[in-house]
């Protein structure tokens, strides 16, 4: 198949037509298409019309190819959704080294580090808050929203009185109004807090990351405008969050379901750390990437499809993940796992700054909550997902504690 700006119907993958099984399961859908080629152009569910990346060697190579643009207004001269602003994720060099830069030199391992004995602090007394109910209890209303929640609010600087709006104006983010209005109104209330936020920060700056972010400055890469402060305390604020959450919920649910994996976990703490890299490969937080755009026409490796250039690129992240010809008995959920790397975080320029405060989280948190119900089991009930494929996230998951 070759492409075009508008391929022929009869050679579009209508993904939309099986959207319930997509959200679902997406991979086992995913993997129908991966075992006939590494690329497809497909319609998802929503109407849109593009080409998705599922085999590894390829989604890897789109993640770093130099050619493809994040930048939607360069390219498609509008704005991408729910934009508040220019950030890393929505730009290419040299904006996105400068705008990189600025962050990761406030982003640092050593202040990540230092929020260890808070994540530890709330991760006590949510499971003892949850101790002290009997019955089902939700794991993501009750764990595994508030403890990011808590931990970003912490990192950013939000003030103590703001936080319980703070910690709303996250859940209007995660579930959105199918409303276009009340979506917008959404956006604006989040614009309008951090405007507000910031200007505090700038009257009375703190020893938080916001405070770090405004006053950074780099001899090449001077400072963040407001819009770019803006849209980069957004994105923290999505990434820190959603991937957080759905990662851990999705980690326990995983767990839960192999009893044999967890009963190794439990017997040797040390293979923690394999379990949060091997819970990202077998059911990470984002089955697909954020949109890509071909400026040149491109061949993704293993196929003979050609992409024109102003395409639109996603990479199927829960497909590569996934690849047989990447990973040994990939549809196994196996916590000892060596070799292959996964793609969960994306790969190259754009990897995900905040990955290391993911892991550190979601270890401190499996740890915690494993140690203290040592009979945590599933509640017996059917699960659902949000019908998106931005995120992989249940919309509860009810847990036995006793």
């Amino acid at each position: 198949m070759s492409s075009a700006a508008a391929a022929p119907a009869e050679n579009v993958v209508d993904l939309s037509r099986d959207a319930d099984a997509l959200y679902r399961n997406p991979y086992e859908v995913l993997a129908r298409l991966r075992n006939r080629a590494p690329v497809h152009f497909v319609r998802l569910p929503g109407g849109s019309r593009l080409w998705l990346i599922v085999g590894h060697e390829a989604g890897h190579a789109a993640l770093t190819e130099p050619t493809m643009s994040k930048d939607w207004l360069r390219v498609t001269g509008r704005v991408g959704p729910g934009a508040i602003g220019t950030s890393m994720i929505s730009s290419d060099p040299p904006d996105h080294t400068r705008l990189r830069r600025l962050v990761s030199k406030q982003f640092t391992a050593r202040r990540i580090a230092a929020l260890a004995p808070l994540i530890r602090s709330v991760t006590d007394d949510l499971v003892e808050r949850m101790a002290r109910s009997a019955g089902p209890r939700d794991l993501i209303a009750e764990f595994a929203f508030p403890l990011p929640v808590t931990v970003i609010s912490e990192l950013l600087g939000v003030p103590t009185l703001d936080r319980t709006a703070f910690a709303e104006l996250c859940a209007g983010i995660f579930e959105p109004s199918a409303d276009a209005d009340a979506a917008r109104a959404h956006v604006e209330q989040i614009n309008d807090y951090f405007d507000r936020l910031i200007a505090q920060k700038r009257e009375n700056p703190g020893d938080d990351l916001l405070s770090a972010l405004i006053a950074a400055r780099d001899s090449e890469a001077g400072r963040l405008s407001h819009s770019e402060l803006r849209a980069t305390t957004f994105l923290l604020l999505v990434a820190g969050h959603a991937t957080t959450t759905n990662l851990l919920a999705n980690g326990t649910l995983a767990l839960l379901d192999h009893p044999e994996q967890l009963t190794a976990l439990r017997a040797d703490w040390d293979l923690l750390p394999g379990a949060v890299e091997e819970i990202l490969r077998y059911d990470g937080p984002q089955p697909l990437s954020t949109r890509r755009f071909t400026t040149e026409p491109w061949r993704p490796p293993g196929s003979d499809t050609v992409i024109a250039a102003g395409q639109t690129v996603m990479v199927a992240l829960a497909a590569t993940n996934r690849d047989a010809e990447r990973f040994v008995r990939p549809d196994d959920f196996d916590i000892r796992r060596t070799g292959a790397a996964h793609l969960s975080f994306g790969h190259g320029i754009h990897y995900c700054l905040g990955a290391p405060l993911a892991r550190l989280q979601v270890g401190i948190a499996l740890s915690a909550l494993l140690t203290r119900f040592p009979d945590l089991r599933r509640a017996p009930t059917e699960l659902h997902y949000r019908s998106t494929l931005l995120t992989r996230a249940l919309t509860r998951l009810p847990v036995l504690l006793w």
